[in-house]
């Protein structure tokens, strides 16, 4: 009788449990594989930010801030950020500027992320962020201050791996004789906008990757020390190809190394070969049959991906985020002329290049990690 009674009593509870809506507890539904971990920010899914641009220079160089701005102009077009460009201009005389809008602009409040480029700037984004701590900044093409302003995202690209590409191609380039405006001798030309580290990164690359190709392969290096002028680069460009019997000529000097372009088309011997950009695209007609190809430095599509890892909630402030071939920061135009000139030989070598450097079997030095042995390498291999 006392177990029927229990029982009877056990069914009354359920019951009035049940009248009262309670439930037994569940178990824990599994966290979505997209969601943030514990402490990261959730995704701001159609969030749209504004975003001001300082260009150090001026837009139309047709390789380095081109490229830039066309990622953000993209963004802009696809209705994710609002945009305004600052041309700030390139000279000596442009630089004091450079700090006095960087402060006008954090000052103003009205964007979210102020993103300008180059080792050229850090000094003055570092002065500004440390005024600003609330303000985002995004410097593109340096990593002089990593870490120390945590409302910093520093860009950086293996441009020592683009270098290698277009070394092997230069090379191969150079004494294929069967290519008209082509000599025989292997004598291939750059021109760098600065003796500095990021330009002598593309060159370690440069070097490395002709070597690998042809090792008594001579390369002719000069610095513009600019990156608005082209007439110094026509004036080393002509003396190159005069008097070294260059043929093919790397200019990485934004704008300024266009003038490589201008000695060659007005030599009527050798090849240019354009940086940062598709810079067969943005020549005239003249320059652009001169153009064999082109390293990229992908900074548009970086700063999409920026955008993109913000909205999934993925945030990199106060960090370096180095981009490279296999994340597809760095490459080369392998259509048009490229396609056209560069023979079977040449073009398998590059793949094979591709993919030495990204399972790691090929390593290119970096001026950033071996300066000493970069500047024995130019040395080296002078005319």
């Amino acid at each position: 009788m006392k177990k029927i009674l229990a029982l009877i009593l056990a069914m009354l509870m359920m019951l009035s449990l049940a009248a009262c809506g309670e439930k037994a507890p569940e178990t824990p539904a599994e966290a979505p594989a997209d969601a943030p971990a514990e402490g990261e920010k959730a995704p701001e899914e159609g969030k749209v930010y504004n975003v001001v641009h300082l260009v150090n220079g001026n837009l139309g160089d047709k390789s380095f801030f081109d490229s830039a701005n066309s990622g953000l102009e993209q963004l802009k077009a696809d209705g994710r950020i609002n945009l305004t460009t600052i041309e700030m201009g390139g000279t000596v005389e442009d630089e004091p500027k450079w700090l006095s809008t960087a402060y006008e602009v954090a000052e103003s409040g009205e964007y979210d992320i102020i993103v300008c480029g180059t080792f050229q700037m850090p000094e003055e984004v570092k002065e500004v962020a440390t005024q600003y701590p609330d303000q985002k900044f995004i410097i593109y093409d340096d990593n002089t201050f990593v870490g120390e302003n945590k409302n910093v995202l520093n860009i950086t690209y293996k441009q020592n791996h683009l270098g290698y590409l277009m070394g092997i191609f230069a090379a191969y380039l150079t004494t294929d004789t069967s290519v008209e405006r082509i000599n025989e001798d292997a004598v291939i030309g750059f021109i760098g906008g600065m003796d500095s580290p990021v330009i002598n990164d593309f060159l370690a690359g440069y070097i490395e990757g002709a070597l690998s190709a042809n090792p008594d392969i001579k390369v002719d290096t000069r610095y513009a020390n600019t990156y608005v002028d082209t007439a110094i680069s026509k004036e080393y460009g002509l003396s190159m190809i005069n008097d070294n019997k260059c043929d093919v000529i790397w200019g990485v000097a934004g704008n300024a190394g266009n003038g490589g372009a201008e000695a060659a088309f007005e030599a009527g011997k050798g090849y240019f070969l354009g940086v940062d950009s598709d810079q067969e695209l943005t020549f005239n007609e003249d320059l652009a049959a001169i153009t064999m190809t082109s390293g990229l430095k992908n900074i548009g599509n970086s700063l999409v991906w920026v955008f993109d890892e913000l909205d999934k909630g993925n945030e990199y402030w106060g960090t370096e985020v180095t981009l490279g071939i296999a994340e597809g920061g760095v490459g080369l135009v392998t259509d048009k002329n490229f396609d056209k000139y560069a023979s079977e030989e040449c073009k398998a070598a590059i793949e094979a290049a591709e993919a030495g450097i990204v399972s790691g079997d090929i390593t290119v030095s970096s001026d950033f990690t071996d300066h000493d042995k970069v500047m024995e390498l130019r040395d080296a291999v002078k005319p």
